[in-house]
């Protein structure tokens, strides 16, 4: 029976409790475990895995890699604490003759003593062990009767108060309400692939392995996912821009002071921007970049352009470090060119922040500089021609099109030095074109790079003293302890004061909680060359340029993406005199931690290294961080390289759809519609109204 795509979207966009057999508690269970509440959400939690069972007279008839269910008669009960102090329940018990000891972590002595009686027949299932004369069993399921423990069972993702059969039920309730629906996928495609329909891919998914049927549900997110992006590319690209020209006058006194003419590849990617700033449409590009391969000057010639148009430039950045650094290098090269810099952060004196947000209003400042203070609703800019974002990764894209909407037309930039695989350029930044330097400017030096045990700590000390000796400069970069910075604060203030006491007030310390101020003396402390250890967090990761540090030390770089951990390395060689980064990696972490740090250090081309982190860690985070709503997929497949396949796949598609309907209005496109609603991409069609 074919549906009304609005009756469809109603019935699988219902919230859980509409499903027969469903009350508010359980309801609520199953949204703790979906991470959202409608009965699309429900179909979409897939079994993590599918148990398979095989029924045995004796124990010593199980498989030693498959559970085994059969019968056992409970002799006696007690609990127990191991020698670590954890508590257990154990239970001796008979079966077919056989010794058997069943071990029950963190249970309750009761609540087992009912579950198996003793001198009553119950039947377990679990991994069988030899152990002494007998045989042992942990954790195992317990049932009045075989045809409990079925010989295949699906396993969903719990939480604390749901059981597997609360989850069949919700399920088998979703899929009994699933209608018929209309194709958005391309024929041939599905042909090719051998992917079910939509609806059949869910049933399968969920009763079995299916391997196609769960490509097919993954690839439906990432064809939404596209479909979405390349509505909002269009949306964009048709916006009327503005053709911003210059004279070229004030690129050439801020190149005179920079004292190097561009890279060949530079001098390409600005071409690029040029062309983008002299059009009537709005630019959308993004500038990749690896470290040290020199996009600030890059962005900074473009804002110049902006400036000789009579426009105003702003660049936002992560953090207040940064803000300051790029500060001191524009006005290095912006105050030779008669143009105006200013900085905007929290941190700025009422006074400050007055003063730079009337030189916004009346033009007087030409370019501005801040974290996310720029796109404050306060922030008022007389004319912003081009709005530049460094270390896009950190902003969503709301945030990077809310400080373009700060002007008439705006063109916008943002730049990364993370390089990204394709793969992640397509999900991620998939409206924007692409810009990218390749190589580095002259003078950076190659960086040797070594990996070590940190059992080896003391010959690093050592050799840190004798580099020292010679005038180096270091730094040392404490573990990335968790998701918290004050943890990570704990890690560097404990290695400062071991390494102060080695050497004195050589060494300086530097992190994201400290007071700006005090974070700033160090920094120039550092820069000065009175402090020779800079012991820091990943707050030097971007932006901190001192070209006479030479050594770059890494603890626990296991716990790192290689893609920071370059980011990282990127720190050192900047200056004349070679350079050196040693990893330290926890040895109990195994051979795989050390064959990835490998990577690193046989090689320091960014796009190899980005690529290997993609195919190593998977695309939620290869960027070093989970961004709400950026996730490469709900429905990952195991192997990122199939991943990647269906995202290549899916922006073909997405394009071919819109090329042959741009306003989704045939059958396919309207079946695209009801794509975009179910996956949450709905806003996009807001683009389609407005042309």
């Amino acid at each position: 029976m074919n549906h009304p795509v609005s009756t469809i979207a109603a019935i699988l966009e219902a919230p859980l409790q509409s499903l027969p057999g469903i009350g508010p508690k359980l309801a609520g269970l199953l949204e703790q475990a979906v991470g959202a509440g409608r009965v699309l959400d429900l179909l979409l939690h897939l079994p993590e895995r599918f148990a398979e069972r095989m029924r045995v007279e004796r124990p010593s008839d199980a498989p030693v890699d498959r559970d085994a269910v059969f019968s056992v008669v409970a002799e006696s009960h007690r609990a127990v604490r191991s020698a670590k102090g954890a508590r257990y329940v154990e239970v001796r018990a008979g079966s077919a003759e056989a010794r058997l000891t069943l071990r029950f972590m963190n249970a309750n002595l009761p609540w087992i003593e009912g579950k198996l009686p003793r001198g009553e027949v119950r039947f377990i299932c679990g991994r069988v062990r030899p152990e002494g004369e007998g045989f042992s069993v942990m954790n195992p399921e317990v049932a009045r009767d075989a045809e409990q423990l079925p010989e295949r069972e699906v396993i969903w993702p719990l939480v604390a108060g749901l059981h597997r059969g609360h989850v069949a039920r919700g399920v088998g309730a979703a899929l009994a309400v699933l209608p018929d629906m209309p194709e958005w996928a391309d024929a041939p495609l599905l042909a090719r692939e051998k992917w079910p329909p939509f609806p059949a891919a869910l049933r399968a998914a969920q009763a079995g392995p299916a391997p196609e049927a769960r490509a097919r549900l993954a690839y439906d997110e990432q064809l939404a996912g596209q479909i979405a992006l390349a509505l909002v590319r269009r949306r964009e690209r048709n916006k009327p821009g503005r053709a911003l020209l210059g004279n070229g006058e004030k690129r050439a006194a801020a190149l005179a002071a920079f004292g190097h003419a561009p890279t060949p590849s530079q001098t390409a990617a600005l071409a690029e921007i040029d062309a983008d700033l002299a059009s009537p449409h709005r630019m959308l590009r993004l500038l990749q970049g690896d470290v040290g391969s020199g996009k600030t000057l890059v962005a900074l010639l473009a804002m110049l352009r902006a400036v000789e148009a009579g426009t105003q430039a702003a660049l936002m950045v992560p953090t207040e470090l940064l803000a300051r650094q790029h500060l001191r290098t524009l006005d290095r090269l912006c105050i030779p060119a008669g143009v105006r810099v200013a900085m905007l952060s929290g941190s700025l004196k009422a006074a400050e922040r007055r003063a730079t947000l009337a030189g916004l209003v009346d033009g007087s400042i030409d370019i501005a500089i801040g974290t996310h203070a720029l796109f404050q609703e306060g922030v008022v800019f007389r004319d912003l021609g081009l709005a530049v974002v460094d270390e896009q990764h950190r902003f969503g894209v709301e945030q990077r099109l809310t400080l373009a909407g700060k002007g008439q037309a705006t063109d916008l930039l943002v730049m990364t030095a993370t390089p990204i695989p394709r793969t992640l350029l397509l999900t991620h930044w998939g409206e924007m074109e692409v810009s990218r330097i390749t190589g580095k400017p002259a003078g950076r030096q190659p960086i040797a790079t070594s990996v070590h045990g940190l059992s080896s700590l003391e010959e690093v000390v050592a050799a840190a003293g004798r580099a020292m000796a010679k005038g180096a400069r270091i730094y040392w970069v404490c573990p990335l302890v968790s998701e918290s910075e004050v943890l990570d604060m704990a890690a560097a203030e404990t290695r400062f004061a071991e390494l102060a006491a080695h050497f004195g007030e050589r060494v300086a310390l530097a992190h994201g909680q400290m007071d700006v101020t005090l974070r700033e003396a160090a920094l120039a402390r550092f820069a000065r060359g009175e402090a020779q250890i800079l012991v820091a967090t990943t707050v030097i990761e971007v932006g901190v340029d001192v070209p006479e540090a030479t050594v770059m030390v890494i603890e626990h770089a296991e716990r790192f993406g290689l893609a920071q951990l370059h980011q990282l390395r990127g720190r050192v060689g900047r200056g004349a005199a070679r350079s050196y980064c040693m990893l330290l990696y926890d040895e109990s972490t195994g051979r795989v931690a050390r064959d990835r740090l490998g990577i690193l250090r046989d090689t320091e081309d960014g796009f190899v290294i980005a690529d290997e982190d993609f195919r190593l860690r998977g695309a939620g985070e290869a960027l070093g961080t989970r961004q709400s709503g950026h996730e490469m997929a709900r429905l990952p497949l195991e192997d990122a390289t199939a991943q990647a396949r269906l995202v290549e796949i899916a922006h073909g598609d997405a394009e071919l759809l819109l090329s042959r309907d741009p306003g989704l209005e045939g059958e396919r496109g309207q079946a695209a519609r009801l794509l975009l609603r179910l996956f949450g991409r709905d806003a996009a069609m807001a683009t389609l109204g407005a042309g």
